[in-house]
């Protein structure tokens, strides 16, 4: 018997519909000022080893319908390991329903679209990082509801390279493949992490929208607006993030730089690149080209083949971060994409996309950076 159900805390989200026995209809809060929805996160207190059935439903009108298609919920009992429920997807019921079936074996479980990535683990990660000698941390601004905007900063060398994730909040895996990074460049044996620091100086946001995954937002901030469709134009009553993480960029400049995302439908790792920006040169192109061929050689979760279409010349999107900072600063900008899902190429059934492998990915990636150098 399902007693409780509640995500009244850090980046939870869910309506409780109904409860009766075993079995619980759900639906997932729109992002505020917002009609995105897709992610939720809840705690359930239940009978163990009685399996129980959650049903979330309306979700055809959900920001990606696609995305609950060959989905398995996200599941754990203790908030550290994040396994997968047996999960299906029926877009006939209610709106269209994914049905989560799980047997507790503790009295308590959380449920969410992906591994959350809480704010305070993300405080725990910048205090933690803080500390080491050679990086410095600044606040480059504050959030709508008075957060910090972080950034941290090491490295010695000339090349301006920039990572910063989670301008979608609901993106969580975004922010696990921070924490990896930091971690790798932070490590006084890691080889490549030493090239790396010598040769660079990064400038890490691990966290672009600390309102957005406080509140349990999918993709915006705290009124509403999609931080990966300002930055042609950030103002600071709608996009003080974007403008705070822009102006320090106009003041380091920008050689290198990997925004980090995670997509609801498409099962694989990949990354956007900038081709449809008017300022574009071969050598840019080959750079990117370069980059992508070296990760692919590197790690068998990376691929070429799924991802996104290439824009046309002239057709780039300005308002995206990728193309507005290739062409702001004729820099190597790549939007990188994890799953939602799985891997496709090397599926997981246990785990799925996980944290861990978020976090090997941002290993993966800085190798082919400094093979890149």
């Amino acid at each position: 018997m399902i007693h409780n159900i509640l995500s009244s805390f850090d980046a939870g989200n869910i309506n409780i519909d109904s409860i009766d026995g075993a079995s619980a209809n759900l639906s997932i809060r729109l992002d505020k000022d917002s009609d995105f929805f897709q992610w939720y996160y809840f705690q359930v207190s239940a009978d163990v080893g009685e399996e129980i059935v959650l049903k979330i439903s309306d979700l055809n009108n959900s920001a990606y319908p696609k995305g609950w298609e060959d989905y398995n919920s996200v599941v754990s009992e203790d908030r550290e390991y994040w396994g997968r429920a047996d999960s299906s997807f029926d877009s006939k019921e209610a709106g269209g329903t994914l049905t989560i079936k799980y047997t507790p074996t503790s009295p308590i479980c959380y449920f969410s679209y992906f591994a959350p990535y809480s704010m305070e683990r993300h405080n725990d990660l910048i205090a933690d990082a803080a500390e080491y000698e050679g990086v410095e941390h600044s606040i480059l601004g504050q959030t709508l509801d008075g957060r910090s905007i972080d950034c941290l900063e090491l490295g010695t060398g000339t090349t301006q390279v920039w990572l910063y994730a989670r301008q979608h909040p609901g993106e969580s895996m975004a922010e696990w493949w921070m924490e990896g990074a930091i971690e790798m460049l932070l490590d006084p044996a890691n080889p490549h992490a030493r090239d790396l620091r010598s040769k660079c100086r990064f400038h890490i946001v691990p966290n672009c929208n600390p309102d957005g995954s406080f509140r349990g937002h999918l993709r915006t901030n705290a009124v509403g607006v999609n931080l990966n469709r300002e930055w042609q134009d950030p103002n600071a009553l709608r996009s003080p993030e974007v403008l705070a993480i822009r102006n320090k960029m106009d003041e380091t400049g920008v050689d290198w730089a990997l925004d980090i995302h995670g997509d609801e439908a498409i099962p694989a790792v990949f990354i956007a690149g900038f081709e449809g920006i008017p300022s574009i040169t071969d050598d840019m192109i080959k750079k990117l080209n370069d980059y992508k061929d070296l990760l692919a050689r590197n790690t068998p979760d990376f691929q070429t083949e799924l991802g996104y279409p290439i824009s046309a010349p002239n057709t780039a999107n300005l308002t995206i971060s990728t193309n507005a900072v290739a062409e702001r600063y004729n820099a190597i900008a790549m939007t990188l994409e994890m799953p939602f899902k799985d891997n496709h190429d090397l599926p997981c059934r246990d785990q799925g996309w996980s944290p861990e492998r978020s976090k090997l990915l941002a290993h993966d990636c800085l190798r082919a950076l400094s093979l890149s150098l």
